[in-house]
């Protein structure tokens, strides 16, 4: 399974990101809203912690959530030029080598850390990821982690995730799905729903008629369809994260 070069068709919201940056757990983060009992882990897609659009989100789940939101840096400082991106040249992007640099075995314990930083500040956790960084928050909530590193966690458009990862997660579970996804086949989808839906922890898949892998972050107005299908899907992880990181 591969990053799909559709993530990389990147639309840059209007706005300026208003967080600030610091570190978790050695790791260069941005850092967006101050609620002191409740914090979301945002792991990013392949353009970075720096990409305006993904700041953008973190300061909506900031302020929609009421939550301290941590973008953070999993690809050891490792910036994807956003010109040749935006300009569709993905042959200047080297996604092979990026994909092997920050491997599932070499960025997982680095991610498993920031949560348990999180974990010993804040009453609740959350963990969302995009593309790159679906698989990760599967792995956040994997019940191999006695107490669990996280209360929730929201998975949009995954890239990299397997069966096993289905199979072991643990904990309260949504699915933000479009319906055209090579990365997110329909098999593994079928296999998704079919065993989430059978737990006895809440899940919530959300399907994403007529657009593609990438879209709810990209959100580009010019692609009939993506900028609705992007706010939905901002309001449905917000919904997601209020009824578990604020529950008594």
């Amino acid at each position: 399974m591969s990053l799909s070069s559709c993530c990389l068709r990147a639309f840059q919201w209007s706005g300026t990101p208003t967080g600030r940056v610091d570190k978790l757990a050695g790791n260069d983060t941005y850092i967006a809203g101050d609620n002191p009992d409740a914090a979301i882990l945002f792991v990013h897609d392949v353009l970075g912690w720096t990409f305006p659009n993904a700041r953008l989100l973190a300061d909506h789940y900031a302020r929609e959530a009421n939550a301290t939101v941590y973008l953070v840096d999993f690809f050891g400082g490792e910036i994807v030029p956003p010109a040749p991106v935006l300009a569709g040249e993905f042959h200047k992007i080297d996604l092979p080598g990026i994909v092997k640099r920050n491997a599932r075995e070499i960025r997982e314990p680095e991610i498993f850390a920031c949560a348990r930083a999180l974990r010993q500040k804040y009453r609740k956790v959350g963990a969302v990821g995009y593309c790159y960084g679906g698989w990760a928050v599967f792995r956040l909530g994997a019940a191999e982690h006695d107490p669990p590193l996280v209360d929730c966690v929201s998975a949009g458009h995954p890239s990299l995730l397997t069966t096993k990862d289905i199979d072991e997660v643990a904990v309260p579970v949504q699915l933000l799905a479009p319906e055209i996804d090579p990365t997110f086949a329909p098999e593994l989808k079928t296999h998704a729903f079919e065993t989430l839906s059978k737990r006895k922890q809440e899940f919530d898949y959300r399907h994403f008629a007529g657009v593609q892998h990438g879209a709810l972050v990209r959100g580009d107005e010019n692609v009939p369809g993506e900028r609705l299908a992007m706010a939905r899907a901002k309001d449905a992880a917000v919904a997601w994260f209020n009824q578990f990181l604020h529950e008594p």
